[in-house]
């Protein structure tokens, strides 16, 4: 499987507890925070929820 990065470039404040939920899931917690996570059907299926917080690189 593909790696891909993850940055959470906007906050989750005053975004619905399903967005905050999902950004915890993926590893993100802070603005500026970075992960690698392997690209699943369900991990890109996450991305797709909270496209409009984070910022999304092939690796």
């Amino acid at each position: 499987m593909a790696k891909i990065r993850l940055t959470q470039i906007k906050s989750v404040i005053d975004r619905s507890e399903r967005q905050k939920k999902t950004m915890q899931a993926l590893g993100l917690g802070k603005i500026s925070q970075s992960v690698e996570v392997e690209a699943t059907p369900a991990i890109v299926g996450m991305v797709r929820k909270v496209n409009h917080l984070v910022a999304v690189e092939s690796i």
